[in-house]
């Protein structure tokens, strides 16, 4: 299916969005890839949505990518004696290890991991950071806090704890099952929560076995300030930009997910924008225009993908959602100023001869009458180095995996052809005396994947 844009758009899969006909219309609509979100619904119940794909993809003939997302360790309070309780601002308030219903004064937070890695002068966010508490005194199965934002906290609120690093793998013992799970049915793409470190997109990858692609969530501080090593060893990065809205402040996430989306094509490697792009259109037909700018500027920004979550995933206008990402997608790339950026941005290094093919490719087709760039891959990496250059021209990779072809419809600006088997191609010009047009010189056109 051709798209006339070239950034793809992620749609996340529900209650709203489970049935054949729903999911074939979000396809038609401009979803590329979808995702199973794994915090949500049975392995049976994933394992149909997953069916329905695939029927849906050979029904349209076209190649739609499956990107499953690990829920990662949840860090939440126990329960209250009355369900909630009020938390003023300057109160006295502890956690601890007692599993007895909480008070206005304490509740459970039954992570004695969180306990070994606070120190005092930490912060602890509840409930997406609506309440905001400080550590004045901790131990190994407690910590005393002065309560700076206050609110209503209830049973099983998140905890974030924005100031340390956590002593917590990034796949808890159900993400190991789901892991397996989501690789036996063959998706595409494996999102990891909760990455704070190498080791953890390292142990994944052990665990995974070359059967999907290893996408990071950027989430965590920490993630932030190791990106450049946790980006070499992913396979592509979304920008959750949710939590880490949650964990620092508000203003720095704009200049962050900028600088990530750069790194990201820099490298060659698909990077996603996540998190309330559309918000309103979960109730509404139509989104705010701030919504609107915010889905630009992703774009604007070079991002290989915008994802939808709860807009499509229990939103009561899930096609309206998509198609409103493509109408804006649309709208930018056919915008000068779009042109200006993305070419303003694109990096010179040239540290491999497939670096320098792929740019002069670029630099041949935008200065001559080709209309598109076909490029041959097994692994996906030729249209991944194309894809980076942003050309003005449609990208056609040419592959005989199909695996291949799904994992790049998460990738900026590529068509997927599924081929035969090919390891090269010759293509000789006449000898001179022949019949027919040529100078005499024998020509030979070979293309290798990388």
């Amino acid at each position: 299916m051709r798209r006339l844009r070239n950034v793809k758009i992620v749609a996340t899969l529900g209650p709203a969005s489970d049935t054949y006909a729903m999911i074939r219309k979000l396809h038609e609509a401009g979803a590329d890839v979808f995702r199973l979100n794994m915090s949500h619904g049975t392995h049976p119940e994933l394992a149909e949505k997953h069916a329905i794909i695939r029927q849906v993809e050979a029904d349209l003939g076209s190649t739609i990518g499956i990107l499953a997302d690990l829920q990662g360790p949840k860090l939440r309070v126990g329960v209250f004696s009355g369900d909630s309780e009020m938390l003023d601002v300057g109160a006295e308030f502890r956690l601890d290890l007692d599993e007895a219903e909480g008070t206005s004064a304490r509740v459970c937070l039954p992570h004695p991991e969180i306990f070994a890695a606070l120190e005092p002068g930490a912060s602890l966010l509840v409930n997406d950071g609506k309440i905001r508490l400080k550590v004045d005194a901790c131990g190994p199965d407690f910590a005393d806090c002065t309560v700076v934002i206050g609110g209503v906290i209830s049973n099983r609120k998140g905890v974030n704890v924005p100031d340390v690093e956590l002593p917590l793998a990034a796949l808890s013992a159900k993400d190991k099952a789901d892991l397996e799970f989501a690789c036996g049915l063959g998706v595409d793409w494996l999102a990891l929560s909760f990455v704070q470190r190498v080791a953890d997109v390292e142990e994944a990858r052990v665990l995974v076995k070359g059967r999907a692609a290893i996408l990071s969530k950027i989430e965590k501080p920490n993630a932030v300030d190791r990106f450049d090593e946790i980006l070499a060893v992913s396979d592509g990065i979304m920008v959750a930009r949710g939590d880490l809205g949650v964990e620092l402040p508000v203003q720095n996430v704009p200049p962050i997910q900028k600088r990530l989306v750069r790194k990201c094509r820099a490298a060659a490697k698909p990077v996603i924008v996540a998190t309330q792009m559309l918000e309103s259109m979960i109730e509404s037909p139509m989104p705010t225009r701030a919504e609107v700018s915010d889905v630009a500027t992703a774009i604007y920004e070079g991002a290989d993908a915008v994802m939808l979550s709860a807009e499509s995933a229990a939103g009561d206008f899930p096609i309206e959602a998509v198609t409103t990402m493509d109408n804006v997608a649309r709208e930018v790339e056919v915008d000068p100023t779009y042109t200006q950026i993305i070419e303003a941005s694109r990096t010179a290094s040239r540290a491999s001869v497939a670096d320098g093919i792929v740019a002069a490719a670029r630099e041949i087709a935008e200065t001559t009458d080709i209309k598109a760039i076909c490029c041959f891959t097994q692994s996906g990496t030729t249209a991944l180095l194309t894809a980076r250059e942003r050309p003005r021209v449609p990208i056609i990779a040419m592959t005989p995996l199909v695996n291949t072809a799904r994992r790049l419809a998460l990738s900026w600006g590529t068509n997927c052809v599924i081929t035969e088997e090919m390891n090269r191609f010759k293509k000789r010009g006449r000898q001179r005396g022949q019949s027919g047009n040529g100078s005499g010189i024998r020509r030979i056109l070979r293309i290798r994947s990388l």
